[in-house]
């Protein structure tokens, strides 16, 4: 890979590497946050030596997008989004931060105690697939700011 000019970010002395362990995120106020948290941490490592935090604020909604002729919804798509921001604890600056943005869905046939394990399953996807978007962001970003 050295002939094209790029290097892994997690290598050996690249910026995003000095990111493992080093970044707080916020506790968790619910279950979206703890499924998001457990993601940053399983991909950041756990803070040891904390250089930042990284606070965030999650917005979902539930849209209905299959209906029957008797207006039964039987398919709903979850939107979610996350306004992030990493704070340097060295000055209290901030340098990172945006909003990461995607969807899932989930059928509603069925129990409604099978509904509520479909809701609950895209929920924890979606909060997996949004806090990859934040350390892919994170990763990026490094150079400028690690």
């Amino acid at each position: 890979m050295a002939a094209c000019g790029f290097a892994p970010a997690n290598a050996p002395g690249a910026a995003a590497a000095g990111l493992q362990g080093r970044i707080r995120v916020a506790d968790p106020s619910d279950k979206l946050g703890f499924d998001l948290v457990e993601r940053l941490e399983e991909r950041l490592g756990r803070p040891d030596s904390v250089a930042y935090d990284l606070s965030y604020t999650i917005v979902t909604e539930d849209v209905g997008t299959g209906i029957t002729a008797d207006n039964a919804i039987t398919r709903y798509h979850l939107t979610g989004h996350i306004d992030w921001t990493l704070t340097s604890r060295d000055g209290g600056q901030r340098v990172a931060g945006g909003r990461v943005q995607s969807f899932t869905a989930y059928s509603a046939t069925g129990s409604t105690v099978a509904g509520l394990a479909a809701k609950e399953d895209a929920a924890f996807r979606l909060m997996r697939m949004l806090a990859d978007q934040i350390v892919t962001r994170l990763m990026a970003t490094a150079g400028g700011w690690a």
